[in-house]
């Protein structure tokens, strides 16, 4: 197993994009308190459309207004050049682009096919890598489709080949629906590594089926050692009926912690924030640890 394991707290974005929207007050207090818990990276908004995902519509106010902190790594999501615009305009270097396995799910998300979506990629990564900024390409319904079930690995490593080829900084897949498995997780990372070995993955998981934890440690077995997740679980995907919340941040880190693998992240500070994450969006929250609280493992083990 690794020492340490990077964790990408989404909770800010995706987190929030599949909720009533929250004023923004709520959204930049809750950005803050994340940075103050000792996570190194996180999705701070996405760039798109107002009518398409109307709960980030506030993007350029959050960033403007977010506090920044040394040594935390901030990144925007976006899914065409037009958003890639908006977030270099307000001074991202690190951002990400989705696009989805499924064709009929990358219609619904971005009302285009996959292929169209990687044509535009291509030329969006040769914008960021000419402003100076990081591209990463996320991969979703990697692991399944809501709309067309199985999605065969060869076709995500297709896609792989594709956006390495362009020139993608690194890639990451997600598990949109929850469908993924660690079977699913173990044959997808194999497709992807005999083709691709040296590139950077990150895995995104979400619980839906009860999966992402087993899902996650599959992943580090297989020497993966960056993942995304959500405070208190928070998320989902509108463009995914019946997905549910992503891997809770402080059930990944209390089950690392417990294993002896260092996050940097402080678990009761995390809680505390899933607690804030609750109040804000007035829902309760899916998290196990939210609920049974920090009672032991608050450090690696």
């Amino acid at each position: 197993m690794p020492e340490y394991v990077s964790i990408r707290e989404v909770g800010p974005r995706d987190g929030l994009q599949n909720d009533a929207p929250i004023p923004t007050d709520a959204k930049v207090r809750l950005l803050d308190a994340l940075s103050g818990t000792g996570v190194r990276r996180i999705e701070a908004v996405s760039f798109v459309h107002p009518r398409a995902i109307p709960q980030m519509a506030d993007a350029d106010e959050v960033w403007r207004r977010a506090r920044r902190v040394d040594g935390v790594r901030y990144s925007a999501l976006v899914p065409n050049t037009r958003g890639a615009q908006r977030a270099l305009a307000a001074g991202f270097t690190e951002i990400e682009v989705v696009v989805s396995a499924s064709d009929t799910h990358n219609r619904r998300n971005v009302n285009r096919s996959t292929d169209e979506s990687l044509d535009d990629i291509a030329e969006l990564i040769d914008l960021l890598h000419g402003a100076g900024a990081h591209a990463e390409v996320i991969v979703a319904t990697s692991f399944g489709c809501p709309y067309e079930g199985d999605i065969d690995p060869a076709r995500v490593a297709a896609i792989v080949d594709r956006v390495v080829r362009d020139g993608a900084d690194r890639v990451a897949f997600g598990d949109t629906t929850g469908m993924g498995t660690p079977r699913r997780v173990r044959e997808l990372l194999t497709a992807v590594r005999d083709r691709n070995a040296g590139v950077p993955v990150l895995l995104h998981f979400h619980n839906t089926r009860g999966t992402a934890l087993a899902n996650m440690l599959t992943a580090l077995e297989l020497g993966v050692t960056e993942f995304d997740a959500s405070v208190g679980g928070l998320g989902g995907c509108p463009y995914a009926p019946g997905a549910s919340g992503n891997l809770a941040t402080e059930e990944a880190v209390h089950m690392l912690h417990d294993m002896g693998i260092d996050t940097g992240i402080d678990l009761a500070a995390l809680i505390e924030v899933a607690e804030l994450a609750e109040h804000l969006t007035a829902r309760t929250l899916p998290s196990g640890v939210l609920r049974a609280g920090p009672r032991t493992h608050l450090t690696p083990h």
